[in-house]
Formats: C-alpha cells, structure tokens, sequence
C-alpha cells in the first residue's frame, strides 16, 4: 500500500502537469491550432494510423505536425517524417509516458510557428496505464486499439478509455482474419464509457479513414469558430 507521502507527491506532481497543461491549451487556442493525444499500447498501429492522417490532411492543403514520443529511438518520427509534416521526436529515457512540460519544452526549441499549423498530433508512448493521467493540453484525446489486441481491452483499460474523447479501432482489414468481434468490442466500449465516439480504420486500406479526416476538419473548424 501507499504511503500518505508517496500519494502526497504524486498528487503535486498532477497538480502541477495540470497547471502547465492549461497554460499549454490556452496557448493552443489562442494559436488556432487543434491538438490530439494519440494513445494506445506498443503495436496498435498508432503510428501508421498517425502517418496516414497527416498524408491526408496535408492532400487537402491543410498544415500538420507531429510530437513523437518514445523510449529510446525516433524510429517513429522517421516513419512520420514520410508524409511531409514537421516531426519532432522526444526521447523520454525510459518514462512510460509524456508530460505537460514536455511538450511545452519541445515547441520551445523545435522553433515551429502555431500560428502557421492547424492540427498538431501527440503521439504517445505505447502505454494504456500512465497516460491516463497527464493532460498534454489536448483538444482530443484518442485511444487506439487494434483488432489483434482482442476484445476486452476496454474492461481491462477502463480509465484511459474512459477518459478518451474518441476511441479508434485500427487495422479492421485484418478482422475476419482474427476473427475480430466487432459487436463485442463495442459493447465493450460503450459499458466503460456510455456514448464514446467510435472510428473503425485501416491505415492500410484507407477504409474509414474519410470519417476520422471530416471528423477532424469539423473540429479544427469549430476551433476557428471558436478563437474568432
């Protein structure tokens, strides 16, 4: 069990992620430019899924980027690097997930212009547990899971999915192959978080993919709305 000084860090140490996550949001507002937190476990095609997007949004003339969180390499801001977007890698040296001033940190010295970028995606580090709990500053929060992790990952991960604004399900060409439960899946989903938005796609074959672009546009839209 706990001891009353180790939760009494943990909770100064929220409190204070949750203070710079607000400056982070503001500052993101008052930019004009709409940021999503990508999370998921290693392996759910997060990656893939995150460099599909940024391929389509900039096909449509609109200006993403991308934070890339890792353990140790940027094997992933590579692969980002692909679709033509401003990447930006942050090495966490082992922490299993990224924080406010982390973020705040990495834009400070990458030099990228929010005013002159619409969308900015956070791509997490493969973790369902940690990220739970630290705001980024996010807009969107997203939680990804593929049709091979199975279908109970909702009832075995309830906070992240409960705290997600948006559930994506990835690599859905692969589900007769795995024999996906797909009604199971989403029963899931809605028993840990009535009415959590969901999205079936394939970075692979695109399928699904046009919903979860619109749903961004609107978005993005109604956060221009919103600032002007």
């Amino acid at each position: 069990m706990s001891s009353p000084r180790i939760l009494e860090i943990r909770r100064g140490v929220l409190e204070k992620n949750d203070q710079l996550a607000q400056g982070l949001r503001e500052r993101f507002q008052a930019a004009g430019v709409f940021v999503a937190n990508l999370v998921s476990s290693p392996g759910a095609g997060k990656t893939a899924f995150l460099e599909r997007t940024l391929t389509l949004l900039r096909a449509e003339g609109l200006r993403p980027a991308a934070l890339v969180g890792d353990l140790a390499t940027d094997n992933d801001a590579q692969r980002l690097a692909r679709s033509g977007a401003p990447v930006r890698q942050i090495v966490t040296g082992g922490n299993c997930h990224l924080e406010a001033d982390m973020i705040g940190d990495h834009i400070d010295s990458w030099g990228i212009d929010l005013a002159d970028t619409d969308f900015l995606f956070i791509e997490n580090v493969g973790n369902l547990v940690c990220p739970a709990s630290y705001d980024l500053g996010e807009a969107l929060r997203c939680v990804l899971l593929s049709v091979t992790e199975g279908e109970d990952k909702p009832l075995k991960y309830p906070i992240i999915f409960h705290s997600a604004d948006a559930a994506i399900i990835t690599k859905i060409d692969l589900a007769a192959a795995v024999e996906f439960d797909r009604e199971a899946v989403l029963a899931n989903i809605q028993s840990v978080s009535p009415g959590l938005r969901v999205f079936e796609t394939s970075a692979k074959s695109g399928e699904g993919m046009a919903a979860w672009i619109a749903y961004l546009k609107a978005r993005h839209q109604k956060l221009a709305g919103d600032v002007g």
